[in-house]
């Protein structure tokens, strides 16, 4: 639910990757065209020779397309004009010999002639031809004839993506920065299924058209949702069950108001002795002895189907906390066959709804514990997260408020409150409520840290640094302590002051106490692009989308990860275009 972290360190961290987005500059809807100007490939002659020739427009074009849009606008042809296959005739190589090289170069520009007439007339395999006739005929390589080459190759059926990226290497060899050889052989190597290096190479593209060209953007927005698809999917299937973050884990369960421990008798059995050694690790905040304990304890002899219940309510909590989704429901819905009453298993079912997507029947499930237990308060604090998910504010600040007249002790359902009626734009509420639940829990850390958020979101940033800094002092009590308030204070300096140092040294703090708080590795990855420092980026997005949870939070590591890592494979190939790279992330940032 919304509260199994702070309910706006995540929402933070991702507004802060969308406000300064700009310096990855390509995916996730960095690579924005920022002119009208789409790109068309043309098979007139490379960038350079495009300076060079303004020829004028005649009065009606017609264009075949390739993979960037018209390959070429040329008059459309007369019959005469498309020759036929018979017709291109390559010189002997004893006539070749006695050639001038202006004769050369006249002949080879003969046969590029030719084959854009074929081409115009969708003859590509006469085209194909042609240009290998002016590739052989002519003095010195040319890159455009590679490229138009490469053109004919993308037309036929089926697409021949190895000749064309074979011919657009070679024009690439001869004019690194020829657009279209890059946006053909780009799609060559996505119909190839490379999409590592696709999306290099549409990267490339859309930087040299310093991001006017849609087309290449959209390209990269294509490719990268491919490529982290597929890289998900075989994470996922290769990676073993963990636990996430201590951080994210004791949030969660600090979301459950505390139960007594389940009566076992003068007499247990092993393994309503090792149930209770799993529920006294949880207590504990022992996660990993706590996982172990309740597995051992469903293998062996528990006493009742009640004590039963509370050992599957616990092991399908942490499958889905590990991300075994339909592992936890399994586990959940037996813990409720078991004990029909057992409300928190229910309340737990209806999280497992939302993962899925499916509030209807998260609603159905707390409709049902309502039935069975309508004062347990945690049913309403639970039923106001997913109403606050679904900004629904009003109805979940209803809900906090019926959970905190059950039960006043409860510090969340009063934080939730006032973050839900901040959320509602009543601010005035929002404020009053805080600062009663500041003063009613003196020594919780909560309520400072999350003040401090809605201060922040207001740019008050001295007064938000100052909650935070009391945040973190309170958490210094605990061992280990909840690291979100220094994340948290990080990025309020950063807003602040753009103090990218301060806010790095918070963020390395966290990751000392918490080396698995993917709050901290995700903002340290943005500030590492604020700086330029792509290389590190690359490594903080690797580390996040290791510690990634959910399949979404996953790919949206890999996103970030292999767009700033084709970032940093531009720069690598075009060093010559580095300063201007950072340049221009400077001005769109």
């Amino acid at each position: 639910m919304a509260s199994e972290t702070s309910p706006g360190i995540v929402d933070r961290v991702q507004r802060f990757v969308e406000e300064h987005k700009t310096a990855v500059l390509i995916g996730t809807g960095v690579a924005v065209a920022l002119g009208g100007a789409a790109y068309y490939a043309s098979t007139s002659g490379s960038d350079r020779d495009k300076k060079k020739k303004s020829p004028k427009p005649p009065k009606k074009r017609k264009s075949v397309k390739d993979a960037d849009g018209p390959i070429l606008e040329e008059r459309k042809p007369k019959a005469e004009q498309v020759p036929d296959e018979e017709e291109a005739v390559a010189p002997t190589p004893e006539a070749l010999a006695a050639m001038s090289l202006e004769e050369r170069t006249t002949l080879a520009a003969s046969y590029k002639s030719k084959g854009n007439a074929a081409y115009s007339g969708k003859k590509f395999a006469v085209a194909a031809r042609l240009y290998t006739l002016a590739i052989d005929v002519s003095p010195k390589p040319e890159p455009v004839y590679y490229s138009n080459r490469a053109a004919c190759y993308v037309n036929m059926t089926p697409p021949k993506h190895d000749l064309v990226v074979q011919d657009c290497d070679e024009a690439l060899k001869l004019d690194p920065n020829y657009v279209k050889a890059l946006n053909r052989r780009a799609m060559a190597l996505e119909g190839l299924h490379r999409y590592i290096d696709a999306l290099r190479d549409f990267t490339a593209a859309t930087i040299l058209n310093k991001f006017t060209d849609q087309n290449a953007a959209q390209s990269v927005e294509r490719v990268l949702k491919k490529l982290t698809g597929e890289k998900s999917a075989e994470i996922l299937l290769k990676r073993e069950p963990r636990l996430p973050s201590f951080t994210f884990i004791s949030a969660y369960f600090a979301a459950f108001r505390a139960r007594p421990l389940p009566d076992v008798g003068d007499a247990p059995t092993t393994g309503d002795s090792t149930l209770l050694l799993a529920l006294q690790a949880l207590a504990a905040e022992d996660y990993p002895h706590a996982v172990s304990f309740v597995n051992e304890a469903l293998a062996q002899d528990i006493s009742s189907e009640a004590h039963r219940a509370e050992a599957l309510n616990l092991r399908g909590t942490f499958k889905f906390l590990t991300g075994d989704v339909d592992g936890a429901k399994a586990d959940l819905q037996e813990s409720i066959r078991l004990a029909p009453a057992f409300t928190q298993s229910l309340v737990k079912v209806a999280s497992v709804h939302m993962e899925q997507g499916d509030p209807t029947k998260a609603f159905e499930c707390f409709d049902e514990a309502i039935r069975q237990n309508p004062d347990d308060p945690d049913i309403y604090y639970h039923r106001g997260q997913v109403l606050f998910i679904m900004s629904e504010f009003a109805d979940a600040a209803e809900n906090y408020t019926k959970s905190t007249e059950l039960d006043d002790g409860f510090v969340f359902s009063h934080i939730q409150l006032a973050v839900a009626q901040y959320k509602g734009g009543n601010l005035a509420n929002s404020m009053a409520t805080f600062r009663r639940t500041l003063k009613a829990f003196p020594t919780r850390s909560e309520p400072q840290n999350y003040y401090g958020e809605l201060l922040l979101d207001q740019q008050r940033f001295e007064d938000a640094v100052e909650k935070f800094d009391r945040a973190v002092e309170l958490e210094k009590l605990k061992s280990p302590p909840n690291v979100l308030p220094l994340v948290n204070k990080g990025l309020a300096l950063y807003q602040w002051k753009q103090d990218v140092g301060a806010a790095e040294r918070c963020c390395a703090e966290a990751l000392r106490l918490d080396p698995e708080c993917e709050a901290a590795v995700a903002t340290l990855a943005q500030l590492s692009l604020q700086q330029g420092k792509i290389e590190r980026a690359v490594e903080m997005f690797a580390r996040q989308a290791e510690l990634a949870r959910s399949e979404p939070e996953l790919a949206s590591a890999l996103t970030y990860q292999y767009a700033s890592a084709a970032q940093l494979e531009f720069m690598k190939n075009y060093p010559s275009m580095a300063a201007e790279l950072r340049s221009m992330a400077q001005n769109m940032a």
